[in-house]
């Protein structure tokens, strides 16, 4: 059996480690939950860069490298490509497709903060659900805004602004309450894709809000990429590395 490391901190990644056993490692950078039920190893941190992750390949003989991040870890998943070519590996990566826009959606790609403020400008009550990011930028809310931002953990008060500490995945009907609640008048979001956070965008359809989408990074080329997890898991598991199904 090959030895395998695979990057998450991602909901899928964390389903594909459940299935993984002892000789396994599964990394995460530390920001979220660490799980403490898995029987493969579990790493916390980062390695130091691509040359750092190169190095914790060859010490720890893997052979495998799975690429399991957010979307939007760019740099992660370009350290990843580079240190799979600089060790000798194979690097797979999950690249889940983009959520698509459907009849009546009011949706608008950004590319970058300034970009972002810019076009939220004419709005009252923004919803963000970018993660920590807006978090820097609170005193810089405008005196016609009252900022709502959800990220993983709960942070302190803010002038003009809440701040919600929550994990996902959130129900609809949680999410209905909550957008009616907060009487937001535009959601602004990543473009993750997956089932995980679309109640949001079902809701901001339903209320007839626009959503303002940060656009995904370009993201580097790996040995096999796969759309679904699914079929990533299907193929490990034809490598002998998990032997059922991914648990929920």
């Amino acid at each position: 059996m090959i030895r395998i490391l695979l990057l998450g901190g991602t909901g899928d990644a964390l389903r594909l480690a459940r299935s993984l056993g002892p000789p396994h490692v599964y990394s995460l950078a530390g920001l979220g939950r660490v799980p403490d039920d898995l029987k493969c190893q579990v790493r916390v941190g980062g390695f130091g860069g691509a040359q750092g992750l190169a190095a914790f390949i060859a010490a720890e003989r893997i052979e495998l490298l799975v690429d399991v991040t957010h979307p939007y870890a760019a740099q992660i998943s370009t350290n990843a490509a580079i240190a799979a070519e600089q060790a000798g590996i194979p690097c797979w990566a999950l690249r889940r497709p983009v959520w698509q826009a459907g009849s009546g959606d009011d949706w608008r790609e950004v590319d970058d903060w300034d970009e972002l403020i810019a076009a939220m400008s004419d709005f009252r009550r923004p919803f963000f659900t970018l993660g920590r990011e807006p978090l820097a930028h609170l005193h810089e809310t405008p005196e016609h805004q009252h900022w709502t931002v959800r990220c993983l953990d709960a942070q302190p008060a803010a002038d003009r602004a809440e701040i919600i500490g929550d994990r996902g995945p959130f129900s609809l009907e949680a999410e209905r309450q909550l957008f009616e609640r907060l009487d937001c008048d535009v959601l602004i979001s990543k473009n993750s894709g997956g089932d995980s956070t679309e109640p949001k965008l079902q809701v901001a359809r339903e209320r007839g809000l626009p959503v303002l989408l940060l656009r995904r990074p370009m993201l580097p080329a790996v040995t096999r990429e796969f759309m679904r997890r699914d079929d990533l898991q299907t193929a490990l598991m034809a490598l002998g590395v998990i032997t059922g199904g991914a648990t929920a």
